[in-house]
């Protein structure tokens, strides 16, 4: 029985974790579920998969959880501490599903005990690529990457040399906002940014794509996980989303992923690896969707796209600054203090702050500077909120 452990077990990527695991029933031993302020579902989850422990990060809310997981003989915490604690419990294959950085130290726990870590935090690819993969190498983990674009990459580079690849493409839906007039972009409401016209996904997520920043993460997530050059890595939008990506060779060959949007299969393809095993995902009938749709990005509607490529130039730190400023201006929109245009321009201008003043973007990169420089970025992208608030 393979012991398991589930972080971020709340969001639309651990929901359907527990989704498959489910369905084994008797394959998975459950350690440890984490959540936040969903109490109720994670309570639930951590009784019905009998859990050794379930940590919710928010402390305020952990006399919620243990009223909730009283008398049913699963423990109880709450804290950044305890759910990095709960990383070094030991596990054979370990979901990082965490929104934002704050997965970060809980994934290089993970890696530390020399586990499978599955990795849908891109975040920590984003802020700390080097540091993650130079940690799992350094126990002998295993990381498989859980993004749908990233697993379907890694599966068509299986037998494949890396040598032979000359260029990799991530395909984008376009978001909720791909056929609108640019002119309209800037009166888009929060409601409008928070439906996806293909994806059942969080918030948050939701809005990154409609904005193109889950994608900007994506090319500097593949630059970090693949070790590609940047200039061979292509993004297409691709409104149908059963492409998930392709990857070219130097013989013109492109090898494509085709599937359903259902984040099920990239997770089970990282439960189940190195093994194939049925998957409860809609079987395409080609002859009935009949075409694929593709054209390029557009870098005025979506600048995040330009503004990745700035910080894979940059180097050093400077993801771990984008990725601050990202999810601090994203605050500040779902909270109605940006326009959903403006989300971008406060990520470009706390880049240029940082990298103007300090010298955080050329610390060293270790986990203690990246925590730091996530710090010094948020400051920043807060007080261009602000300033534009104002």
């Amino acid at each position: 029985m393979r012991k398991v452990s589930i972080f971020g077990a709340t969001g639309s990527i651990g929901q359907n974790t527990i989704d498959l695991i489910r369905r084994a029933p008797g394959s998975y031993q459950v350690v440890a579920l984490t959540g936040a302020s969903n109490i109720k579902q994670l309570a639930a989850d951590a009784i019905a998969l009998k859990a050794q422990i379930a940590i919710t990060a928010d402390e305020a809310r952990l006399s919620d959880l243990q009223a909730a997981l009283s008398g049913t003989g699963v423990e109880a915490a709450a804290g950044a501490k305890a759910v990095e604690e709960a990383a070094h419990r030991p596990a054979d294959w370990i979901m990082s599903a965490i929104v934002g950085a704050a997965g970060l130290a809980p994934g290089m726990a993970a890696l530390q005990q020399g586990t499978t870590l599955a990795l849908a935090n891109k975040e920590s690819l984003v802020c700390a690529g080097k540091l993650l993969l130079e940690t799992g190498r350094a126990h002998n983990a295993v990381i498989l990457p859980v993004d749908s674009e990233h697993s379907a990459v890694f599966q068509a580079l299986v037998g494949e040399p890396m040598e032979a690849v000359e260029r990799i493409i991530i395909t984008a839906s376009g978001g909720a906002f791909r056929d609108w007039p640019i002119a309209d972009l800037a009166e888009a409401t929060l409601d409008q940014a928070s439906s996806h016209p293909n994806w059942d996904m969080g918030q948050r997520i939701t809005i990154d794509s409609a904005s193109m920043f889950n994608k900007a993460m994506e090319v500097i997530e593949t630059r970090e996980f693949f070790g590609v050059d940047p200039a061979m890595i292509e993004v297409l939008i691709h409104p149908q989303s059963m492409i998930h990506a392709l990857v070219g060779f130097n013989d013109g060959a492109l090898m494509a992923h085709v599937g359903p949007a259902d984040m099920r299969h990239a997770i089970g393809y990282a439960l189940h690896h190195p093994a194939r095993r049925h998957l409860p995902v809609e079987r395409l009938d080609l002859a009935t969707i009949g075409t694929f749709e593709f054209r390029a990005p557009d870098d005025v509607r979506w600048p995040a796209l330009r503004i990745a490529r700035e910080v894979m130039a940059r180097g050093g730190l400077a993801g771990a600054v984008f990725n601050a400023a990202k999810e601090t201006a994203l605050d500040g929109f779902i909270a109605g203090h940006l326009k959903f245009t403006q989300m971008s321009d406060v990520v470009a201008q706390t880049l240029e702050v940082m990298d103007s003043h300090g010298g955080h973007i050329d610390a060293t990169m270790t986990l203690d500077n990246v925590l730091e420089t996530d710090h010094l970025a948020r400051k920043a992208a807060n007080a261009a909120i602000k300033k534009r608030a104002g």
